[in-house]
């Protein structure tokens, strides 16, 4: 991989976007790499929860690297459609993926950054680390992003960031306290907090992982009524899988539980 880093630690996949020199911004390469790698994690039996983080201390990530493409380049990215987009490959959401993701923050995210925030699980960030949108300043619409952020965040936080271009930036305290973040972390610390979450994440049951999480981030294309009616169905599915008796058998044996291969959801 040219612009990505991917490491495996026991049970966690840990992504690290590589391109320090141009604040880890995203161009053709590094989307069509996480493609790649996301399509491994989704099959990768061995791989129960991921961090997402960024090489070195400046920056998350800055969005997508204009300065990197052609004119050409640009203007057919303008013009394909939505599900042809690179762009939408660059998130485990956006492919499907769901084995919980840990993000922590190491710098500044502006801009296309927000997608791996709008669509991570847990998100830790460091102290250091700020957050802006600059699109409208440069006469393009601040739009994929604030709408995802929109489900997160509220929405006086979410125009904010749109609105006023990066001539103000959000701390991140000011991150945590309107629940984009979910803790800040002196940046030594950083890593270390992400894989502890992860790590713990890790040794629950996948099965039981991939259908909670699925069912909380299904939930935001519904109403709370179809939501439930979709999740109790989850639930029931996840009756006939050997995970949903193993750790009860487990805690009365006294040992640990041996967990079972997902399915594909």
């Amino acid at each position: 991989m040219d612009t990505v880093i991917y490491d495996k630690h026991d049970k966690v996949g840990v992504i690290t976007l590589n391109r320090p020199a141009h604040h880890n911004a995203f161009n053709l390469t590094m989307m069509n790499e996480l493609d790649q790698i996301w399509k491994s994690i989704k099959s990768d039996s061995q791989v129960n929860a991921i961090i997402v983080t960024g090489t070195g201390s400046k920056a998350f990530c800055t969005g997508m690297d204009l300065s990197d493409l052609s004119a050409e380049e640009a203007d057919h990215i303008c013009r394909i459609p939505r599900d042809q987009q690179p762009i939408f490959r660059l998130t485990a959401i956006q492919q499907k993926v769901w084995k919980p993701v840990v993000t922590a923050v190491n710098g500044m995210v502006c801009g296309g950054g927000f997608h791996f925030l709008a669509d991570s699980d847990l998100v830790v960030a460091a102290e250091h680390a700020t957050f802006f949108d600059s699109h409208v300043k440069v006469g393009l619409v601040a739009g994929l992003e604030p709408v995802g952020l929109a489900r997160r965040i509220p929405l006086e936080s979410v125009f904010r960031l749109a609105f006023l271009g990066g001539d103000e930036r959000m701390s991140s305290d000011e991150a945590k306290s309107c629940g984009l973040v979910g803790e800040v972390l002196d940046a030594g610390q950083l890593l270390d907090r992400a894989m502890t979450l992860a790590s713990t994440i890790s040794r629950h049951s996948p099965a039981a992982l991939a259908r909670t999480k699925k069912a909380i981030w299904d939930s935001l294309n519904t109403g709370l009524d179809q939501a439930l009616t979709d999740t109790w169905e989850s639930i029931l599915a996840h009756n006939s899988h050997p995970d949903s008796n193993e750790g009860a058998r487990a805690f009365a044996e006294k040992r640990k539980p041996i967990w079972h291969k997902p399915p594909e959801l």
